[in-house]
């Protein structure tokens, strides 16, 4: 598994995303990593992530994948490319749908590991299935339709 984050490489000016912006100091700054095949994210939820006392907020865990589900979009599409993360023009992605199956209550004790598979790239659509797991248990299943932020989009936040 590469040892750079999906989200590092990033460049600046799309890097304040709530869920995996590394310049956004409030937000929650997951780190998804590509082994080529899947991509996966650990993250471990604090007190204040709760829903209920000992399990985690659902829109919490709807954030992450997410944010897992687009880096993963974004990885496969460089893969698919031939090109390296972060290379110039930047392929970032957004979410069309997420879609987001809550199996059993997530124990919020726990660290998270979201596993993230790429069912289809197609085009500027990429559908990645992601699972949640907590304690081993399989706790959410999810799919995030992610599409290619346009270019016009992402001229407007570089410049």
């Amino acid at each position: 598994m590469k040892s750079t984050a999906i989200q590092d490489t990033y460049s600046e000016m799309v890097s304040h995303c709530y869920g995996c912006g590394r310049l956004n100091d409030h937000g929650l700054q997951i780190k998804s990593y590509w082994d080529g095949e899947r991509s996966v994210c650990r993250f471990t939820p604090l007190s204040h992530h709760t829903a209920f006392p000992g399990y985690v907020y659902g829109g919490l865990i709807a954030s992450l994948i997410d944010c897992h589900g687009t880096g993963t979009a974004a990885a496969a599409a460089y893969q698919e490319a031939g090109r390296q993360m972060g290379t110039e023009p930047e392929l970032r992605f957004v979410t069309g749908s997420l879609e987001v199956r809550y199996l059993r209550p997530t124990p919020i004790d726990a660290t998270l590991e979201l596993r993230g598979s790429v069912r289809e790239l197609k085009g500027k659509k990429v559908v990645v299935d992601i699972e949640l797991f907590a304690k081993g248990d399989l706790c959410v299943k999810a799919t995030v339709v992610a599409v290619q932020a346009p270019h016009k989009l992402m001229s407007q936040v570089s410049g």
